[in-house]
């Protein structure tokens, strides 16, 4: 088995938040399927620090900075438009002469994270 390349999923989570992380989910199951090893910090960060506060906020963003610099590419989903903090993650990318590839999954990206994400039972319940 070849070791997966390591990619920053940037994508929106702010705003409409329930409907943004379905489509985070998406994004991670797109990248899952092209054989990648995916990290999406504003997914993970958010379930322990508070966004809205702001040690917490720069804490979240200066670990996904260190998964970026530790990364191999950063793909940028951009169904739901780009963020300021996506554009800011690119910027960092080109600054590290790290390739980033700009990814569409579609106008039927829910149907399809909801019909082939099958999560560990009782993971979330």
């Amino acid at each position: 088995m070849s070791a997966a390349r390591r990619v920053v999923i940037e994508s929106p989570l702010r705003g409409e938040v329930e409907r943004n992380v379905l489509y985070a989910d998406a994004c991670m199951l797109d990248s899952l399927r092209r054989g990648e090893a995916p990290f999406l910090g504003h997914l993970l960060y958010p379930r322990v620090l508070d966004d809205a506060r702001e040690a917490d906020r720069e804490a979240g963003i200066a670990a996904h900075v260190a998964w970026i610099r530790g990364g191999e590419l950063v793909a940028v989903y951009t169904d739901l438009g780009v963020t300021e903090g996506m554009r800011k993650a690119v910027a960092l990318a080109f600054s590290l002469r790290m390739p980033v590839e700009y990814r569409e999954l579609g106008p039927d990206w829910l149907a399809h994270v909801q019909a082939n994400a099958h999560a560990t039972a009782g993971f979330f319940n």
